[in-house]
């Protein structure tokens, strides 16, 4: 063991000191510089870090906003398509209430033809029997005006069943005592063709019996014979 009277022991631990000092200086220099770097790291990393952070947050913004967007240009469109639909609708049921109104049109078109032609053949049917009842009146105008004196007159009618021309017939050459003295049958031609029977003078009680035996043959000439006959029966009585 040295002697602590050994005159270099103070250098020597001064020396040690000195080195142990220096080690730990350079220990904690290196702690130091380990610090700082590892702090500049973490700064960076922080930072780096938070320019993620942001970067993140702004992207989220930016698709948050995107998504409104979307969202708002679906509910637009969503709009639009209603109101076209809608039209559509509306357009649908405009083509079909003018498909039904055509039918409709060409129903009562086709009825009106049906009746036109129901009509046509009524109108044919009366002139063919009014050009019968005119060869039949021509006939009788030559058997009773020129050879028994009758008169035929035409009067107007205003009757609710029989309006127009209704025709007189005039009778004489009845009573033996009073030649010229008139007995009057008028009569006319209903809307339905039929002959109508409108009064007598004098009024003879089996007029009734006589038109209706009138319609159902349709022989005038019979008719006025059988009515003249009625007139000098009534007459001699």
């Amino acid at each position: 063991m040295t002697s602590i009277t050994d005159p270099n022991m103070s250098d020597r631990f001064s020396n040690a000191m000195e080195e142990i000092h220096n080690k730990h200086l350079k220990t904690y220099g290196e702690i130091i510089d380990t610090t700082t770097e590892l702090c500049q790291s973490h700064r960076q990393l922080v930072k780096s870090a938070l320019d993620t952070c942001l970067k993140k947050c702004k992207d989220d913004d930016m698709l948050f906003e995107t998504i409104q967007a979307f969202k708002k240009d679906l509910e637009q469109i969503n709009t639009s398509l209603k109101e076209k639909r809608h039209a559509i609708s509306g357009m649908v049921s405009e083509i079909q209430q003018k498909e039904m109104q055509k039918d409709d049109i060409i129903q009562k078109i086709e009825k009106l033809r049906e009746e036109q032609a129901k009509r046509k053949e009524l109108i044919e049917s009366q002139n063919k029997a009014n050009k019968d009842r005119l060869r039949n009146l021509g006939k009788a105008r030559l058997v009773f005006q020129d050879h028994l004196g009758m008169e035929i007159r035409t009067i107007l009618g205003k009757t609710q069943l029989v309006k127009g021309e209704k025709l007189q017939f005039v009778f004489r050459n009845i009573n033996p005592s009073d030649q010229d003295s008139a007995y009057v049958v008028t009569m006319g031609i209903r809307e339905d063709g039929a002959y109508q029977i409108v009064s007598s003078d004098p009024v003879l009680e089996c007029l009734p019996v006589l038109e209706s035996r009138l319609q159902e043959t349709n022989n005038l000439p019979a008719f006025l014979a059988n009515v003249r006959k009625e007139f000098i029966s009534q007459a001699r009585r």
